[in-house]
C-alpha cells in the first residue's frame, strides 16, 4: 500500500464526508454526527488542520483539528478530531500516520498541544497522556487526553468548538 498524507484541498468535501461517515457507521460510541461536524468546522473557518490519506489516488482517511478553550480562555490548544480511516483500510497504518503529520503540523503551527477524547491506549503511542485536572464536562476522565507541546500539565474544563455540536 502506498500512503500519501496531504492537506485538504478544494474539491475534497464530499469525499472526506464519505471516508467520515462510512468510518463512524455502527461505532458503539457515535451518535453519527461526525461528518456534521467536519462539514462545520469547514463551514465556519475553524478546521485548523485537515489532512487526508490516500492509497493509489484513493482518500482513505481524515482527521481534522480544531481550537478548543480550556476554563472559558483562549488556550492556542487544539482539539483532535475526528480521525477516521474507511473500515476496509484500517489498521494499516493510515491513522498513526495522519495523526503524526497533523501532530507535527500543529506543532509546526504554533500550537501549544492537543486533547483528544478518545481510546487511552491507541493515543499514548503519540504521547497523549491522561491530567487529571484536564477534565471535558460530561466524558468520563479516563478519555480525555492531552499532549502539551511544551511539556507544561494542562489544567480546566475543555471547550470544544459549537461544531461539535451538528447535528446535520
Amino acid at each position: 500500500m502506498t500512503l500519501t498524507i496531504r492537506a485538504e484541498r478544494a474539491g475534497d468535501a464530499s469525499a472526506i464526508t464519505e471516508v467520515v461517515g462510512e468510518a463512524f457507521a455502527g461505532h458503539p460510541h457515535s451518535r453519527q454526527t461526525e461528518p456534521f461536524v467536519v462539514a462545520a468546522l469547514r463551514r465556519e473557518g475553524v478546521l485548523t488542520i485537515s489532512l487526508v490519506a490516500e492509497s493509489d489516488g484513493e482518500m482513505i482517511g481524515h482527521i481534522a483539528f480544531s481550537p478548543v478553550s480550556i476554563s472559558g480562555k483562549i488556550s492556542h490548544f487544539h482539539a483532535l478530531g475526528p480521525l477516521a480511516v474507511s473500515p476496509p483500510r484500517q489498521r494499516q497504518g493510515a491513522g498513526q500516520a495522519l495523526v503524526r503529520a497533523g501532530l507535527e503540523a500543529l506543532c509546526n503551527a504554533g500550537s501549544r498541544g492537543c486533547v483528544v477524547v478518545g481510546d487511552a491506549a491507541y493515543y499514548r503511542r503519540f504521547g497523549f497522556t491522561h491530567h487529571p485536572d484536564c477534565t471535558v464536562p460530561g466524558i468520563p476522565p479516563e478519555y480525555v487526553l492531552a499532549l502539551s507541546f511544551d511539556g507544561a500539565p494542562v489544567i480546566g474544563d475543555i471547550a470544544h468548538h459549537p461544531a461539535f455540536r451538528a447535528e446535520q
